[in-house]
């Protein structure tokens, strides 16, 4: 076991790219179709290469993988599809070599039913000890027969499970993913030694999976639409969970990352006060529309509601759950809402790498950190799952009018010409790969000047070495309708093009990075960026 870190004073989560990775879709090492640790680890040089600071890891814990890893039977083993305890210890110590860190996913709403806690409330029986870790009531109606409320589902479906006594258990997700009752001493402790365990193994951070829904209404009242408090998320009593949490990171000098989606811009800047988390996701910008006036107003709305709290914004456009960049802007609407997911809907993935290209060098220019979901650095396009090999069980719950997140988690391309495109020696990994993934391959893109591959490696070099990018201020230029410009310190300049007809650049000495070529007369085309030197 590794010794505890000494405590750090360098604020490096301050303006860190952070690069997620989603285990089972990275790379294979035991050619059993499952991406795993062994597979990571030896493609660490890549990711170095890259030049991210910072590498973020989906659960990697025991699991049925109902979810995908979010439903966790043992916080202290890793999965037998991903490797052992051990082999998460050399790999942390591995990339620690190479300079990045490592940041796990903690799910502290709810356990997999297969955690040794929900198998001992389920043989215990209802009123017992064991029952009070978890949200256990008798029903309502004359028999017990109704649930005992009518709280709304995060996926389709009921919240609400019978066992063969009686009792009903919540489940905000899958019945397979019994919540937790944080009110229980045992689960805040056991939290707060899951936590210790990993620091101690040289973790750097910590996600926090779901962050605004541990706490519940402990009435369990009725969900009103529009009535506060709602009565399980954004708990006042969250805070107290946040700051015992804050107090051990600080032991170790780790960080905090929260999944924390709320419209309330003083309620959410709570979470990030001096003594809780450091950074929270920054949901608004990811599901926002490439549109100018609405993407400015975004970029304003989030450095206001971190400026009170002295946090750093994080920016982001795509992860494990959302429709990929590429794809999302090539359609009509190119916002995102799981609501409105549909399979076969139209997608220009012409004019969507294009934009995508354009975003890359708009996010990677903005104040504050930057998360890098993987193969959003290749330019990978959302990829259509045949019915029959569908995993997600947002699609199941649905009742298969939702595609599901699946499209999204399809196995990495590293070579063109291998089998399964060198992901592992399976020629049928866990997710099937489009016919035409050979074109995003890494081996391709790497000698291709005009590879996505080697715009994100130049700007990411270029991030890195130029001190005015990063957290600081961020000052907005004159521009015509329709186009993004700002000033960062050092006199870096971005502009975006976001209107239907070409750009003036502003006066400027140097094109330091475009994300495609200018018109021979200078102007900048329509979906493009750059980084200009003032």
């Amino acid at each position: 076991m590794a010794a505890p870190h000494s405590p750090r004073t360098d604020a490096w989560w301050r303006d860190a790219v952070i690069y997620q990775v989603y285990p089972r879709s990275f790379a294979d090492g035991d050619g059993d179709g499952t991406g795993d640790l062994a597979g990571v680890r030896a493609r660490l040089p890549y990711l170095a290469e890259l030049g991210i600071d910072a590498v973020w890891f989906t659960p990697w814990y025991a699991s049925p993988m109902v979810d995908g890893g979010y439903d966790v039977a043992d916080y202290r083993a890793i999965d037998p599809a991903f490797g052992t305890l051990d082999e998460a210890e050399k790999l942390i110590a591995e990339a620690a070599a190479l300079g990045i860190r490592v940041i796990i996913d903690i799910v502290p709403n709810h356990v997999s039913d297969q955690h040794t806690w929900f198998q001992e409330a389920l043989a215990a029986g209802p009123g017992s000890a064991e029952r009070e870790r978890f949200h256990f009531r008798p029903g309502r109606g004359r028999s017990g027969e109704l649930p005992p409320n009518d709280w709304p589902s995060q996926f389709s479906g009921t919240t609400w499970t019978r066992v063969p006594d009686g009792d009903w258990y919540l489940h905000l997700f899958t019945p397979e993913q019994p919540d937790l009752n944080w009110a229980h001493p045992d689960v805040r402790r056991e939290h707060e030694e899951v936590l210790r365990f990993w620091f101690e193994r040289g973790v750097a951070g910590v996600r926090i999976d779901s962050a605004a829904l541990l706490v519940k209404d402990p009435a369990l009242a009725d969900f009103v639409e529009g009535v506060d408090p709602h009565p399980y998320i954004d708990q006042d009593d969250l805070h107290v969970v946040y700051r015992s949490w804050r107090a051990i990171a600080d032991e170790y000098g780790a960080v905090f990352v929260g999944e924390v989606w709320l419209p309330d811009a003083e309620r959410f800047a709570r979470y990030l006060r001096p003594d809780e988390l450091h950074t929270a996701f920054n949901f608004n910008f990811l599901t926002c529309p490439w549109e100018a006036e609405r993407l400015r107003a975004t970029i304003d709305a989030t450095l206001a509601e971190h400026a009170p709290v002295g946090a750093p914004a994080t920016w982001v456009l795509c992860n494990h759950d959302v429709t990929r960049t590429v794809t999302r802007y090539g359609r009509e609407d190119t916002g995102f809402d799981f609501a409105k997911k549909r399979f076969g809907t139209p997608t220009d993935l012409t004019l969507g790498t294009r934009r995508a290209r354009a975003a890359a060098l708009l996010t990677l220019a903005l104040p504050g950190s930057v998360y890098l979901y993987q193969g959003e650095e290749l330019g990978l396009p959302e990829a259509d799952i045949p019915p029959a090999r569908i995993q997600d069980p947002m699609h199941f719950r649905s009742g298969g009018l939702d595609p599901g997140r699946d499209g999204c988690r399809v196995p990495l391309p590293w070579e063109a010409e291998a089998p399964s495109y060198g992901f592992g020696a399976s020629s049928q990994p866990w997710l099937p790969q489009p016919e035409d993934w050979d074109r995003y391959a890494v081996d391709r893109q790497r000698t291709d000047p005009g590879s996505m591959l080697t715009l994100y490696r130049e700007a990411l070099m270029m991030r890195g070495s130029e001190p005015g990018f990063g957290d600081g201020p961020l000052t907005w230029q004159p521009a015509a309708d329709g186009v993004l410009s700002f000033a960062r310190a050092g006199g870096l300049l971005c502009v975006v093009n976001l209107s239907d007809r070409p750009a003036e650049l502003p006066p400027h000495t140097r094109l330091l990075l475009a994300s495609g070529p200018l018109h021979t007369d200078g102007t900048l085309p329509r979906d493009t960026a750059v980084w200009l030197r003032a």
